[in-house]
């Protein structure tokens, strides 16, 4: 498994946090950085899922 693939899930978890502690408090900028947190998780994800499909894994 690339390492890309560990990061970018992290990433999403941390934003899933980020975006709930945001809904928690209403404070609307934290829930943002959590739901572009998201994205950029899943895009890394993706990039490592690739990675792992050229290499054969």
């Amino acid at each position: 498994m690339d390492k890309d693939r560990i990061e970018g899930s992290a990433k999403v978890v941390k934003g899933k946090i980020k975006e709930g502690v945001g809904k928690l408090v209403g404070d609307t900028k934290l829930q943002s950085d959590g739901s572009a947190d998201q994205v950029e998780g899943k895009v890394q994800n993706a990039v490592g899922g690739i990675k792992d499909t050229l290499r054969g894994k």
